[in-house]
């Protein structure tokens, strides 16, 4: 059986490649706020901006209210992961719930 790329597909990639992108222009963007460097806030930009073009083209493939709801909730969840990770920061239990949610509605967003 061979494996199609149907429109779905596409827009789950889409998107899943526009939020590894921001996620990581966030990081760089939070690494400038520690370290000052001018270089690591541009490179931030540019990132969070390539991944901010694979959510547009995302919407050729989906509606808008799918496309945003799934980018936010997959950006927070990836930036809370990253930033407990990486940057050493605490969540609280309400916090793990609230993620756990945010996990559960994409899930049934995209059911």
């Amino acid at each position: 059986m061979v494996f199609q790329l149907t429109p779905k597909y596409i827009f789950l990639l889409l998107i899943a490649a526009g939020v590894v992108l921001e996620v990581i222009g966030d990081i760089f963007i939070k690494k400038w706020t520690i370290e000052s460097k001018s270089i690591l806030l541009f490179i931030g930009i540019a990132i969070y901006l390539a991944g901010s073009a694979f959510w547009v083209v995302s919407l050729k493939y989906g509606f808008l209210s799918k496309a945003i709801s799934v980018f936010t909730i997959l950006n927070l969840v990836l930036i809370v992961l990253a930033g407990v990770f990486m940057f050493k920061e605490d969540l609280s239990l309400i916090n793990k719930i609230g993620i756990g949610f945010g996990i559960i509605s994409i899930l049934l967003i995209e059911a």
